[in-house]
């Protein structure tokens, strides 16, 4: 409705970031009635019960890998400590940061949702529920399960020079050029590691087969509740 109603009434007055803001309270907005028309969704359930027989990993090593700001991947790693820092990040980053625990590394959305709440100073139960749905492709709007984040591509888009990634990681802020990205396979290993950042905890490729292979499988059983 904001969004429609932009439309007749141009609030926004023509600034991209008045439309931004706009929107980002009409998803707040949806969420909220999704929330209060399924409640199923604050008992620990999926939007998409079909999901329900995803089997997840339970690695805590990952998830402190994670949590902590130490996957080996820039602009996770980024994302990651400025919200540890400051309780907030960019949707974007919360999207990357989202996307790489649930279909990189296979553990349960739960967890990081829960993650998320304990951290976030804007945290609110809907919105933040819904973008974790989206991430995990069990909510109510998702994006499909076969969509995986590539992080070296989002990070390339999105952080093109790595200045977001030099603020957050200071460990790489000497490194030049694209190896800001991905310092292990671009040339700047050793850089990297005499500065104590890690190397990839997981590799793309093979974590993307890994969840597609997952997804498939949980959601051939039929049976959920």
């Amino acid at each position: 409705m904001a969004r429609d109603h932009n439309r007749i009434k141009r609030l926004d007055g023509g600034v991209e970031g008045i439309l931004t803001w706009i929107s980002e309270i009409a998803w707040r907005d949806f969420y909220k009635h999704v929330l209060a028309h399924w409640p199923y969704i604050c008992m620990n359930k999926p939007f998409k019960l079909e999901y329900t027989n995803i089997e997840w990993e339970y690695n805590q090593d990952q998830f402190e890998a994670w949590s902590k700001g130490r996957t080996g991947y820039p602009v996770v790693d980024a994302a990651m400590r400025q919200l540890n820092s400051c309780g907030w990040m960019h949707n974007r980053g919360r999207m990357i940061a989202a996307s790489f625990l649930v279909k990189h590394l296979l553990l349960d959305w739960r967890i990081g949702e829960r993650y998320f709440m304990e951290h976030l100073i804007d945290g609110d139960f809907a919105s933040n529920n819904g973008g974790w749905g989206f991430s995990a492709s069990t909510g109510v709007d998702p994006q499909p399960y076969f969509r995986i984040f590539n992080p070296l591509l989002q990070s390339e888009k999105f952080d093109p020079e790595g200045e977001y990634i030099k603020k957050w990681v200071p460990e790489l802020r000497g490194i030049a050029g694209k190896a800001i990205h991905d310092p292990y396979d671009r040339g700047n290993g050793a850089e990297a590691k005499k500065s104590g950042y890690p190397e990839r905890i997981v590799d793309h490729k093979e974590s993307r087969d890994r969840c597609l292979a997952r997804y498939k499988e949980g959601l051939g059983r039929k049976s959920y509740s």
